[in-house]
């Protein structure tokens, strides 16, 4: 057997400069240092501008990514832009722009509602739930009647020690409080609203907000107020001054803003009347607050149909007269003559008071002034009692 030289082992071992021999074979190992000589030759094309349009079909637009953020910026200025026109468009240019095209079409919705304002600058709106109206420029003077919160009033005459000469709608001059009183007549102007509202009911309540809302004022049985905004239950009302508060539709009575009431039978406005029993007594009074006879009988007859005066000379001359009619034999009044709903006037025995007036809610009773003169009550009498007997004119208003 030959042997082998221990040179040639050396040799065998040695295969090449990238390799070496192991017991499983043969393991190539890179040269480090070749690559980094690689990199360290600069000739050629390294660091040179690529043609980005020749290589890749790319041109600058594509290739460059700095302009980027220029063109968002102006993507995003066009969007606002198209979205302020559009919004412009909805709610400024169409709202003017098709009532005219459509102007003298029956399309509902662009019709032009034609506006005539009633009241002038010698108009003042009460701002109070009710404010007496006095004979003179006086806080103790004689109470002629009273005006309800949102009435217009005529001035007659300015500012005086703090009262305000005025004329009622129906005719009534006298002298209010000037703090009582606005100038803003947006309130009252029917053209300007879509709903008229009448308050049936002795008293409700204004509030700020539909649900859970604060109290803002009190309005009386009478009391006029328009709305624009109706819902289910409730009504946003325009109050004096320009504000708006919410009222609930019990007790309520919608019309057209220029509308009238209906009337109805007498049966509706004796329950109204009902409504003031017990209410406290005061001279020429038109709410619960304080009442009289008078006062009573205008403001339920008023929310029932029947435009009726505040003063009890003016109710004398209201209605048709019911002639008396009495006893053949004992000259007695025959009461069943006199029906539910009529007014009665009585005799007084007060100084400077003629007539007092009652209202017949029933066969045999009425509804009149207390004895003491502290309250509204109801009273029965018969053909032989003492009311019978001062029962001097009857008139009927509900027929």
């Amino acid at each position: 057997m030959k042997k082998t030289d221990p040179k040639d082992r050396r040799a065998q071992k040695k295969v090449s400069g990238k390799g070496e021999e192991t017991g499983k074979g043969i393991r190539h190992v890179e040269d480090a240092a070749s690559f980094l000589n690689e990199a360290a030759d600069l000739s050629g094309d390294y660091g040179q501008t690529e043609d980005m349009l020749g290589m890749w079909g790319l041109g600058k637009r594509q290739a460059t990514v700095a302009t980027g953020g220029k063109h968002i910026l102006l993507r995003l200025i066009a969007a606002v832009l198209v979205t302020g026109l559009i919004i412009a468009s909805v709610f400024y240019i169409l709202p003017r722009v098709l009532p005219g095209l459509f102007k003298g079409s029956n399309i509902e919705l662009f019709v032009e509602r034609e506006v005539n304002l009633i009241y002038d600058d010698s108009y003042r709106v009460v701002n109070k739930s009710v404010t007496s109206v006095m004979d003179s420029p006086d806080a103790a003077a004689r109470q002629i009647t009273q005006v309800l919160y949102n009435e217009p009033l005529k001035v007659l005459r300015e500012d005086s020690d703090g009262f305000t000469k005025i004329r009622t709608a129906d005719g009534i001059e006298g002298y209010v409080r000037s703090s009582d009183l606005i100038s803003d007549r947006s309130s009252v102007e029917p053209d300007l609203h879509e709903y008229m509202l009448i308050i049936s009911d002795t008293g409700k309540n204004v509030m700020t907000h539909a649900s859970r809302g604060t109290l803002i004022t009190q309005v009386m049985m009478n009391t006029v107020l328009y709305a624009d905004v109706k819902r289910d239950g409730v009504y946003q009302v325009s109050l004096p001054g320009g504000g708006t508060g919410w009222i609930g539709s019990s007790g309520v009575i919608e019309i057209a803003p220029r509308g009238s009431i209906e009337e109805v039978s007498s049966r509706y406005f004796v329950s109204s009347a009902l409504s003031f029993v017990n209410s406290t007594y005061r001279l020429n009074g038109i709410t619960r607050m304080g009442i009289s006879m008078n006062g009573l009988i205008y403001v339920c007859s008023c929310v029932n149909g029947i435009t009726m005066p505040r003063t009890i000379e003016g109710q004398l001359e209201a209605g048709v007269p019911v002639p008396l009619e009495y006893d053949a034999v004992t000259g007695e009044l025959l009461i069943e003559s006199i029906q539910p709903g009529d007014i009665v006037f009585l005799s007084s025995d007060i100084p400077g008071e003629q007539y007092e007036p009652a209202l017949c809610t029933d066969t045999g009773t009425l509804l009149m002034r207390s004895q003491a003169r502290t309250t509204i009550r109801l009273r029965e009498f018969t053909s032989d009692s003492d009311i019978a007997s001062r029962i001097v004119y009857v008139r009927r208003v509900f027929l």
